[in-house]
Order: C-alpha cells, then structure tokens, then sequence
C-alpha cells in the first residue's frame, strides 16, 4: 500500500476544520498533527482526526515530519507564520487567504519567501469550484475579453474565534478578506494586472449594535469595486452581506466580442443549498446554452463553498507528488491582497487608487 502523505494543520477554527473534514475524504492524506491555542477548537479538530497529536505551535508542528502543511490561523498571523517558515524551505505550504494584513507585509513576504525550494499555495479555494471550473475552461468561447462582472450577495460575516473578522485591523478589511478571492479571479479570467482601482462602500445593516473587548466592529458589509486593466479590460464587483435570501451567492459573467458568459453559484444557506449552479453561454452569433454543475454530497457537505476546499486539496496533493508549481503561488496571493487594500483605500479617500504591479516583481 502506497505510504500516505503526512499532513499538519496550524489554526483549527471554523476553516480548519473544513480543511480536516475534505482531507479525511482524500486516502492519499493522513493528518497527523495540529496546533491551536483555543481549547473548544482543539476539542471539535480532535473528533474529526483522532489519531492525530495536538502539539503546542508552529515550531513543535514543524518536528512532526511533516509532507505538507496548511495555514488556517486568523488573518493577522499569517504574514508571522510565513516569515517564520521561510526558514523551513523544503516544506509544501497551503496558507489560507489573505496572504497579509498590511501593505507593508506585502514587499517583506516576497522577499522571504522567493527564494524556498518547496511550494507556497494560497488558498484561493473559488478558482476550483466546479461551477467556476466550467466557466474558466469556457472563457475562450467569448472571443476578447472585454467586461467582467462578479456580484456575491450572501449572509453576514460568522462568528469567529475571538471575534477577530469583525475588525480592519485583523481581518485586512471586508475588500481584503472576503474580496481577495474575487480580485483574484479576476486576475486569473482576465490574464491582465489592473492598474486603477475605485470603489464604494459602507457599514449599512452588519453588527451594528455589537461590542467587544477591542470595541466596536468597524468591518463594511457591502460597496461597488470597478477596476482598470493593463489591457483595456474592464471588471467590477458588487458586495452585499446581507442579502442571503438570493437564490444564487454568486454571479460571474464575462462579455467579450463574440459571447457572453454566466454563471450562477448557490451558497451553503439554507434558501440556496437545494439549487444546482448553472452555466449559460450567450453567443453574439447562434443559440444560447445552459448546463448545471452538481457536486457530489458527501463533498459538499465537507465544506461551505460549492466543493471547492476538496477540489483545491486534490490540486494541492497533485502538485506535491508530481513537483509542479503552485497553481495558486505568491504572486497571486499578494496582487489579490493588493487589489483589496487599494479597495479599501479608495472607499476611505474617495478617490480612484492607482496599481503598480511591477512592483511586485515575483513571477514577472
């Protein structure tokens, strides 16, 4: 029998343990180790991988013998965490998004981290939705792109350990946090940096009335992001937490010169969870198409978006056993935390912000 990969996991919180339940779906993976300063969240991860060791921290995961290891500590740590494993060059490491917090992480994670022999994949968990699949192996079918709308109306930010996502200053902000996915498949669908980013937004219904010891949430709950691209291309995204009673969490479509391209994703609350994502192609020329993407249930259940954490782990897995690069390296997860904090600048100023992405020069 083939020896299995050995797996630890620093961070055991609402995330971990979706990573804990997709990677016991996967028999090339045994987890055998993890870290957590939370008792209930070190409790709940032992009941999902009983035969694994809790160990203290990071440095004590690190003896385990690890094959690969995944990050999904709050956000605020993970820039620590990174510079500490630049230290440990040949380990495979999965880091959930946001890559950093703080723009001046940005230059200090790429010097770090440039030069390891092992790869560092960014959990950019959407890009392998299946339904997102489907749309990225049919986006030649537009011709040249040209227009890319991307609208997430979905529930309130959950509560999380310590209550850290109901703060800028350690969750990046809601345009960092919860948009680096979008920004990133933007990136990814477009094939082009931006080079302008302008947006809007506000605080309008989400944990108003709540207070905590680091005092009053200061998160935004919806805005409007429009962004310029290098090559003419233009996209934008619409952000709503408070609208879980739409049928669909998301909705991508691409315009380009020959077609157009939807698709409609269903989330995990209970109005969406019986729909089917839905992919339709609306060429300028001939007759419209529809298809459905069904996931199966035993990996659905494993997680809240659409498949895609299990989906992201066989990707992950295939890469450390055939060597190939991360799919999801540095350079994107940095451009994505860069695009969300000029987001979330020019919501503060009012003013488009300016992108430079030469000056993240990794990967160019």
């Amino acid at each position: 029998m083939t020896k299995k990969l050995r797996y630890g996991i620093l961070g055991t919180g609402m995330m971990g343990q979706e990573h804990l339940r997709n990677l016991r779906l996967i028999p090339e993976i045994e987890v055998v180790a993890f870290a957590d300063t939370n008792e209930s969240m070190a409790l709940k991860a032992a009941r999902l991988v009983p035969s694994a060791t809790r160990v203290a921290d990071l440095n004590a995961l690190l003896k385990e013998g690890l094959d690969a290891l995944v990050i999904a500590t709050p956000n605020y740590q993970h820039a620590d965490q990174l510079l500490a494993l630049s230290r440990e060059p040949h380990l495979p490491v999965l880091v959930e998004k946001p890559i950093c917090t703080d723009i001046d992480q940005l230059t200090r994670l790429e010097e770090a981290m440039q030069d390891r022999a092992a790869p560092l994949w960014v959990g950019m968990e959407y890009r392998f939705m299946p339904a997102m699949q489907a749309f990225l192996g049919n986006a030649p079918r537009v011709g040249k792109k040209h227009i890319l709308s991307i609208r997430e109306h979905r529930y309130p930010f959950l509560k999380k350990v310590d209550d850290w996502n109901r703060f800028n200053r350690f969750s990046g902000g809601t345009f960092v946090e919860k948009c680096c996915h979008f920004f990133d498949l933007m990136r990814l669908i477009l094939d082009q940096e931006p080079v302008r980013v302008y947006a809007t937004g506000g605080q309008g219904s989400n944990h108003l009335d709540e207070t905590y010891a680091a005092g009053k949430p200061d998160i935004l709950d919806h805005g409007l992001v429009v962004i310029d691209f290098a090559k003419g291309a233009r996209a934008s995204l619409d952000l709503c937490m408070f609208a879980e009673g739409a049928r669909f969490e998301q909705d991508v479509s691409l315009t380009g010169s020959e077609a157009r391209l939807d698709v409609h994703i269903p989330g995990p609350h209970p109005k969406q969870s019986t729909a089917l994502a839905e992919l339709n192609v609306f060429p300028r020329q001939g007759d419209a198409e529809t298809l459905t993407i069904d996931v199966p249930k035993e990996i659905q259940d494993a997680g809240a978006h659409q498949g895609a954490t299990y989906y992201a782990h066989q990707a992950f897995l295939t890469m450390i056993k055939d060597g190939a690069p991360a799919e999801v390296g540095l350079r994107d997860g940095l451009m994505a935390v860069l695009m969300g904090m000029a987001a979330q600048a020019s919501i503060a100023s009012g003013e488009a912000i300016a992108v430079d992405a030469g000056a993240l020069s990794l990967g160019r």
